[in-house]
């Protein structure tokens, strides 16, 4: 009797063990998994401070500088400022900028530092993410009335 009442409990702290077992091996796989494909997010201040190593992917944040934005003579490349107000990142583009892109507008920019022209850090942008202010409204629904709004939304929802 005493006996597989053992058997029973040395069965259940198996299964106990085992369940733990797996669950950090999940855990560990997940965080490996992230490692790879994670970028870190940097504002202008941060990245200068503590610029991350050369060919490492990372998320640059904040405001494009008023009279800083123009498109230099390839057409394709644009070239801005990014700021937090205290300091400021240059950073250049190639490619399609979102629609919601202007100066004094919010931007998150993936990418790389590179050393640039003179020894400046330059941010190399391979994606331009705009943000747009919590007052935007569709070009669809900036001429109907809160009612119509409200409505149409209902109506997709």
């Amino acid at each position: 009797m005493r006996v597989s009442a053992l058997k029973a409990r040395n069965q259940r702290m198996v299964l106990v063990l085992l369940a733990i077992a797996a669950l950090l091996g999940a855990g560990l796989l997940a965080a490996w998994a992230l490692r790879s494909e994670a970028s870190y997010f940097y504002l202008p201040a941060e990245i200068l401070a503590h610029p991350p190593k050369p060919d490492q992917e990372v998320r640059l944040g904040g405001m494009v500088r008023r009279g800083s934005l123009h498109t230099l003579a390839d057409g394709v490349t644009v070239a801005f400022d990014v700021t937090d107000g205290k300091v400021r990142v240059p950073v250049r583009f190639t490619g399609i900028v979102p629609s919601l892109f202007v100066e004094g507008s919010g931007v998150v920019a993936q990418g790389h530092m590179e050393a640039g022209a003179a020894g400046h850090d330059l941010f190399v942008a391979t994606q331009l993410l705009a943000k747009h202010d919590e007052k935007y409204v569709p070009r669809e629904m900036a001429s109907m009335s809160a009612k119509e709004a409200h409505d149409l939304v209902e109506h997709t929802q």
